[in-house]
């Protein structure tokens, strides 16, 4: 691990006002992330931000009927939160699916939403990557591609996004809060918060410099079954071969986002209307314009199957 400097923030501005302050500056609270990836020099951080000292650690109702979820809210807290069950379930089922007890006592909202990916070329200091390094080339395209992108990709990389709580989020259609180093602040749909690679996939989300989250906000309620089902290797402590987040209402109409087949959750509205007609109809629209590789073009089927048998367990 590199040197770097370190200070504590006392208010969210000033906290993105240090960030922007200094050159390769970034912020630390559970840390879950951003620790492995400096000890293998992937991060090398010149300034930490700690804002863990921040109040941001509230879950509270919001006027409109929804949850305004502060940025450094565990997402054990999260997840046990009686609200968040009864009214969010694909949130709380969705952060249970994801790491250990001992990591999600540590991990905050904001932290796994912006978490880096699992691409196992980004964390072989050996391998080229363009997320890493940009312009060294992408070891994963012509390499060992089953954990890949499917949809979303690029020439430059096809890394997947690996949080699960974002794809709940995207699904409940979640609105990310932040606070700009000048103190502005603005509002963010989850769906214009992640990047596609492109040409640059070391920028991940739109994000400016020294931004940071403060909340996300959940809207009223939408009821209806809420299910997310994660498909992996092994049973624990692996990401997401796919990993399918659905809201089915008792009309059949519904909500899909998908994780583990692109750079971002994988939502397609357009794609939803067709949830009445069952699950094949759903993909087809769905992963419309997928580039698989030969090693990860059983993600389409698995994506299908794992919402065919999800519809099939909401009608009861």
């Amino acid at each position: 691990m590199r040197a770097f400097t370190y200070e504590r923030a006392h208010s969210p501005r000033e906290a993105a006002a240090a960030a922007a302050r200094t050159s390769e500056a970034k912020f630390i609270a559970g840390g879950t992330n951003l620790l492995d990836l400096m000890k293998l020099e992937i991060e090398t951080p010149a300034h930490l931000v700690d804002v863990n000292g921040l109040s941001l650690d509230k879950i509270e109702a919001t006027q409109e009927g929804g949850l305004r979820i502060g940025a450094l809210v565990r997402n054990t807290d999260l997840a046990a939160d009686a609200r968040v069950r009864r009214d969010y379930g694909l949130l709380s089922r969705a952060l249970l699916a994801g790491a250990s007890g001992q990591l999600r006592n540590k991990a905050t909202t904001a932290g796994n939403l912006l978490q880096r990916t699992r691409c196992p070329y980004f964390y072989d200091t050996n391998q080229p990557c363009n997320k890493r390094e940009p312009g060294s080339g992408c070891a994963a395209i012509g390499g060992f591609s089953r954990q890949h992108a499917v949809i979303g990709s690029s020439d430059a990389c096809i890394a997947t996004h690996p949080s699960d709580m974002a794809i709940a989020m995207r699904a409940l259609d979640a609105t990310v809060e932040t606070v700009k180093p000048d103190g502005a602040t603005r509002s963010i749909p989850i769906a214009d918060l992640y990047r596609l690679p492109g040409d640059t996939p070391q920028f991940e989300t739109n994000l400016s410099t020294g931004e940071l989250i403060t909340a996300v906000v959940l809207p009223k309620p939408v009821g209806g079954k809420q299910i997310y089902r994660k498909v992996r290797d092994r049973a624990s402590y692996a990401f997401a071969l796919v990993s399918v987040g659905a809201i089915v209402q008792r009309d059949g109409t519904g909500r899909v986002a998908l994780g583990g087949v692109a750079h971002k959750p994988w939502r397609v509205e357009a794609a939803e209307a067709e949830m009445p007609r069952g699950a094949r109809a759903v993909t087809a629209k769905l992963l419309a314009g997928a580039k698989p590789t030969q090693q990860n073009s059983f993600k389409l089927a698995l994506a299908e199957r794992t919402l065919d048998a999800m519809l099939a367990e909401a009608k009861g």
